[in-house]
């Protein structure tokens, strides 16, 4: 059997198999390559490399089958409506995933299809309105963990990136000035995060300052974990999962808001960065 046909476990193999058998040109066959890379990152649950550091960054491992449970539609249509992407490259993205999808599906590698209904939500050029007053005191007020209330005031007061927030450390907090220092220094924030800061920070050494609910695997890189228990930097992918799911109450529409809209307007484009 060619090594073209055999089945392969990991998703990177199985797109270059993809790859040197479609009919692209090479130019093309790139493009397709950093938008299938990128799906790679939806469906590991972590954000994927903004700008030209998308182009260089090595993607995570992961199998194949991971488009085959029942979690991949859900990552695939949380970066959909996450991603920040204009619609034309949000297009493009998506048909070079269902081509594949295709493909592998053909070759008896797949059973589902994670692309099916699955559109573009992104309008040229512009985000999800911003949340109201109401409706962000509506948020605020929700029964929420201490580490997403947490979240969500310091992403709505201090009007800071997500992917920024996520990226804070322990040690960039200066509770009693309400303000990052360090690499931060220049974060403010008002006086919900500030109340609900040092709540959190009850004895914790250093390490990320929002945590994931489980300890990661040792692989995980030491900036990205905890010292103490072993819990991982919070992802901009579960975080945005937990708090559509937690204002799906409240939206009127029942599809519940993104971590974008918590912003406050005229906050600025968010930029990619670690989370």
């Amino acid at each position: 059997m060619s090594d073209l046909l055999r089945e392969p476990v990991e998703y990177a193999v199985a797109v270059e198999r993809y790859l040197t058998a479609a009919p692209l040109s090479a130019g093309s066959r790139r493009i397709y390559r950093i938008a299938l890379v990128t799906w790679a990152w939806a469906l590991a649950d972590r954000p994927a490399p903004g700008g030209a550091g998308r182009r260089r960054a090595v993607p995570p491992v992961l199998p194949l089958a991971v488009l085959d449970q029942p979690h991949a539609a859900d990552r695939l249509r949380a970066h959909l409506v996450e991603g920040g992407a204009a619609r034309r490259t949000a297009d493009r993205e998506l048909s070079a995933l269902r081509g594949a999808v295709r493909w592998w599906r053909a070759q008896g590698w797949l059973r589902t299809d994670p692309t099916a209904g699955l559109v573009p939500v992104v309008a040229p050029g512009a985000g999800p309105e911003p949340l109201t007053v109401a409706q962000v005191a509506a948020v605020l007020a929700l029964p929420a963990p201490l580490r997403d209330q947490v979240c969500w005031h310091l992403v709505h007061e201090s009007g800071a990136a997500i992917e920024r927030v996520l990226a804070l450390d322990v040690d960039d907090i200066d509770v009693s000035g309400r303000r990052g220092r360090g690499r931060a220094a220049d974060l403010r924030w008002g006086p919900g995060a500030a109340r609900l800061l040092p709540l959190l920070l009850v004895s914790r050494a250093g390490g990320p300052l929002l945590l994931t609910d489980r300890r990661v695997p040792g692989s995980v890189p030491a900036a990205d974990r905890c010292p103490l228990t072993g819990r991982g930097r919070l992802s901009y992918r579960r975080a945005a999962e937990l708090f559509t799911a937690a204002t799906r109450e409240l939206d009127p529409a029942g599809r519940g808001w993104t971590l974008r809209q918590l912003r406050p307007a005229g906050a600025g484009t968010p930029t990619a960065g670690p989370a």
